[in-house]
């Protein structure tokens, strides 16, 4: 969510957003005709470095199992209804996978088996308590450090070292590989053939983060492959916009039904950069930094659901909430692709972030403010930790304040 984590993710983004120049009863949601019915209730569990669950590695298969329960548990009783579930966070799997080794967040080594079957039992256990599962997977990145002799011997990176760039401490697969794409692809559509997963799930990693005085050394690829576009990032942006496109295609043949929703950074251009951005000074931009054309894949419709991380308050003069949001409104508008907001429930009650944060009320204004919009059909929690502490109240307050009644999942 390298990042350690997305909290800390997050934090540089606000950091690079910084370096450019009370609530009430929601109103009631207006009906659009041949909308989908429900409402997006959902949380993210991250497992990257222990986040979210299991609470440390190397915990007995019992303990890692009445822990996830918990959250399941916690879900419900806050009136959530999904539950976004981080199943392969460093190029590793939280299932027993015929290509990629164990997770080392389970036991501390990775691909040691843990002694049971995580994504089996929370598919069942999510949906045994009337949950969604959505299974989220990284696509690209492979350690958070980048010495590839510290993966275990069998790891496919191990294997083939030339799919691999060492970048800003940390080693990603090469996006602009077809070998690579071919394989990740695979990798993550085992989980859709073995289990009846809710949806699949990318959060905001593709190209990787920008880190200043670095380069993401794709020369060879670009060299091989390249030559058909204007420019590299032209070519970047191909190679992501091809993951996407493939995937959104064998999902729906693999497993119909199952559907493939993507979670990104909340800008994806400044509108001083480009006339149809957001009326954003962001420091990251999708489009230019990741190499992620976010708004190209919501109109067209090329996944089934959009969860931008809007992780800013209300008047965040870099990047507003109130501004985001009805700009993404604008963007699924007639698309057929579902809006959710992602929600930064992390940053409550957190001295380190601005004064709005202190206020348990920011989040519920949140709520208050999309219903305004009915093209956003819901929103997600970062993360099950804060929802399950709620340090400040700011979760009890949304629920006090939206989630009166239990909501179907939109449709």
């Amino acid at each position: 969510m390298g990042r350690v984590s997305r909290r800390m993710f997050a934090t540089a983004a606000l950091a690079a957003l910084a370096t450019v120049p009370r609530a009430s009863a929601a109103p009631r949601r207006r009906a659009v005709p041949g909308a989908a019915t429900g409402e997006m209730r959902g949380m993210w569990v991250a497992t990257v470095t222990n986040r979210d669950w299991p609470s440390r590695p190397g915990l007995s298969a019992a303990r890692q199992r009445a822990e996830l329960l918990d959250h399941l548990d916690t879900a419900v009783r806050d009136r959530l209804n999904t539950v976004i579930f981080q199943v392969r966070p460093t190029a590793d799997a939280l299932w027993p996978s015929p290509y990629e080794p164990w997770s080392q967040y389970l036991t501390g080594t990775q691909g040691a088996p843990p002694g049971w079957d995580p994504l089996g039992t929370a598919v069942a256990e999510a949906h045994a308590r009337g949950l969604e599962l959505h299974a989220w997977f990284n696509p690209y990145r492979v350690a958070l450090h980048d010495d590839p002799a510290r993966l275990t011997a069998s790891h496919p990176a191990r294997r083939n070292p030339g799919w691999t760039v060492p970048y800003g401490g940390k080693l990603y697969y090469n996006p602009g590989l077809p070998e690579v794409r071919a394989f990740v692809r695979e990798a993550m559509l085992d989980a859709v053939r073995r289990y009846p997963v809710d949806a699949v799930h990318f959060d905001d990693y593709f190209y990787p983060y920008p880190v200043a005085g670095q380069t993401f050394d794709d020369d060879l690829a670009h060299d091989t492959y390249g030559g058909d576009f204007p420019d590299r990032a032209a070519w970047r942006r191909d190679n992501v916009d091809r993951l996407v496109r493939e995937m959104a295609a064998l999902i729906k043949e693999i497993r119909p039904g199952t559907r493939f929703g993507i979670s990104p950074f909340g800008v994806w251009r400044n509108a001083d950069v480009d006339e149809r951005g957001s009326a954003t000074h962001a420091g990251v931009q999708t489009y230019d930094d990741l190499h992620a054309d976010t708004r190209r894949w919501a109109r067209e419709n090329w996944i089934d659901y959009i969860c931008p991380q809007l992780y800013w308050n209300i008047g965040f003069a870099a990047a507003d909430y109130a501004e985001l949001l009805p700009w993404w409104a604008e963007v699924v508008r007639d698309s057929g692709t579902l809006l959710y907001a992602g929600e930064a429930l992390y940053k409550a009650g957190d001295p380190a972030q601005p004064a709005a944060w202190r206020d348990p009320a920011e989040l519920s204004r949140h709520l208050t403010l999309a219903a305004e919009h009915p093209e956003v059909r819901g929103h997600v929690f970062f993360a099950a930790r804060e929802v399950t502490a709620d340090p400040v109240g700011a979760m009890a307050r949304v629920v006090a304040d939206h989630y009166g009644q239990p909501a179907a999942p939109p449709r």
